[in-house]
């Protein structure tokens, strides 16, 4: 299997993939849904919430704020997590520019 090639790629293609790649687990998606219903931090409620062990959520609140996407505050022995607004505005922004690209039909050649 060979090395991937991603400098050969833009930059909105790898961020693009790379975004996609993050919400390619149902989990991380189920655990955005969440952080944006609540509209606050959010500390101990995800397990109770998602239904996964502590540690599986743990995994995947460490890739998504490894991305950026979410952000995490220390309050004593606990984390709370909440979406990094700068971060979603810019995926969204990005997705929105590669989804509403004009696509025209040639002779519906398909």
């Amino acid at each position: 299997m060979g090395v991937t090639k991603s400098d050969i790629f833009t930059n909105a293609q790898n961020t693009i993939a790379g975004f996609a790649k993050l919400l390619a687990h149902p989990a991380r998606v189920a655990i955005l849904e969440y952080l944006i219903r609540q509209q606050q931090c959010v500390c101990s409620d995800l397990v109770e919430e998602i239904g996964l062990a502590q540690a599986t959520i743990s995994q995947h609140l460490k890739e998504l704020k490894t991305s950026g996407i979410i952000q995490g505050t220390i309050f004593g022995t606990s984390v709370c997590y909440c979406i990094n607004k700068d971060k979603w505005n810019e995926i969204q922004l990005l997705l929105n520019q590669f989804f509403n690209k004009n696509i025209k039909q040639i002779n519906n050649c398909c």
